[in-house]
C-alpha cells in the first residue's frame, strides 16, 4: 500500500486529462503514462496533506518554493533515490507545462525547481573482444538449440544494431525476414531507421528456422520456452550467466551492449550525430554520455589524426 495521500477530486480530474493527452496525442507508452501518473499523483497527494486542504486548480497556481522544498524533503524521507526524485520532478514539471497551456495556470516555483544534484554515472561499455565472446558463447548456454539461437539473435540485435532490449523483443513476425533497414518505434513513439548488418539478419534467420513456434505477423518474434513473448528478465538472466562464464564485470548487461554499439562506432570514426540518429536519442548530450571514450583512446585518435599529434 502507498504511503502517499490521495489527490483531490479536482486535481485528479486535471491529472486524468493530462494523461489522456499523453496517451492519445503524444502516443506515449502505457508504462511511461503509468509512471507519470504515479509521480504526479504523489505530488498532488502530498500537497493535500501538507496544506490540509484539497489542491484544486486555483491552489495549484499558488505552489511556492517552500512547498517544493517540503515535497522534495518528504520524498527524500521516503528514501527515494536522487535519480527517482529527478524523474518525479520532471513529471511534475510536464504536468505544469500542460496546465499553463490548457488551463492558464502558471507557476514559477515549479518550473524553476531543481532536483538535488547527483553524480553522473557514465555507462561502461563491454569491450569489443568481450562483446564478441558473448555472441560466440550465447548459443551454447541452453540445452534447447532453438533457445540458444534465440539468445544469440537477441544479443546480436542489441550489439550489432544498437536496439533497446524492448525494441528487439517488440519485433513481430511482420518484420520477417529482416530487411537491410528496420523502421523502429522507440521511446516517446519516435521512429528511426536502423541498418541491420548481415550478421544480425543471419542470426535472426537462424533462430526463425529453429524456433518451433509459428511466426504470425501479429505475434512476437522472440518466444519463451512455452511459446509466450520472451521476457526482458530472461535476457538479463542469460547475460548474467554469460558474464559469469566469461569473467566479465557486473556492468556487462544487455543494455551495456547498446552502449558498446555506440562507443565502438565512435572509436572507429563514426560521426556523433549519426550515432545519435541510430540510437534514437532526442538530445545529443545523451549520446555523448553513451559514447564516453577513455582518455587514452582519445589520445590515440589525436596522435593518429592531427598533423602535430604524431611523434617525430
Amino acid at each position: 500500500m502507498s504511503d502517499r495521500p490521495a489527490a483531490s477530486e479536482g486535481a485528479q480530474a486535471l491529472l486524468d486529462r493530462w494523461l489522456s493527452t499523453l496517451s492519445g496525442v503524444r502516443n506515449m507508452s502505457p508504462a511511461t503514462v503509468a509512471a507519470y501518473r504515479r509521480d504526479v499523483a504523489g505530488f498532488l497527494g502530498f500537497l493535500n496533506g501538507y496544506w490540509g486542504e484539497p489542491a484544486g486548480r486555483a491552489a495549484l497556481a499558488r505552489v511556492g518554493p517552500r512547498d517544493m522544498r517540503a515535497w522534495m524533503a518528504h520524498e527524500r524521507g521516503r528514501e527515494l533515490s536522487p535519480r527517482s526524485l529527478a524523474r518525479s520532478l520532471s513529471a511534475v514539471k510536464g504536468f505544469y507545462r500542460w496546465l499553463a497551456e490548457a488551463e492558464g495556470v502558471d507557476c514559477a516555483a515549479v518550473s524553476s525547481a531543481r532536483a538535488p544534484g547527483r553524480a553522473q554515472r557514465l555507462p561502461r561499455p563491454v569491450s569489443a573482444e568481450g562483446a564478441a565472446a558473448v555472441l560466440d558463447l550465447a548459443g551454447g548456454m541452453h540445452d534447447e538449440p532453438w533457445i540458444g539461437a534465440r539468445d544469440t539473435a537477441v544479443l546480436t540485435l542489441l550489439y550489432g544494431c544498437g536496439l533497446r532490449i524492448s525494441e528487439a523483443l517488440g519485433l513481430t513476425g511482420a518484420a520477417l525476414p529482416l530487411a537491410e533497414v528496420l523502421r523502429i518505434r522507440g521511446k516517446g513513439g519516435k521512429e528511426r531507421m536502423v541498418p541491420v548488418i548481415p550478421v544480425a539478419r543471419a542470426a535472426v534467420a537462424a533462430y526463425v528456422r529453429a524456433c518451433p513456434w509459428p511466426m504470425a505477423a501479429d505475434q512476437p518474434v522472440f518466444r519463451g520456452l512455452r511459446g509466450g513473448a520472451l521476457d526482458q528478465r530472461q535476457v538479463r538472466k542469460v547475460m548474467q550467466l554469460l558474464r559469469q562464464a566469461l569473467g566479465l564485470p557486473a556492468t556487462a548487461t544487455p543494455h551495456a551492449l547498446r552502449h558498446s554499439f555506440a562507443t565502438h562506432l565512435l572509436e572507429r570514426g563514426a560521426d556523433l550525430r549519426a550515432i545519435q540518429e541510430l540510437l534514437g536519442h532526442a538530445s545529443l548530450s545523451t549520446t555523448q554520455a553513451y559514447t564516453a571514450v577513455d582518455e587514452a583512446g582519445l589520445m590515440r585518435v589525436y596522435q593518429a589524426a592531427h598533423p602535430r599529434g604524431r611523434r617525430r
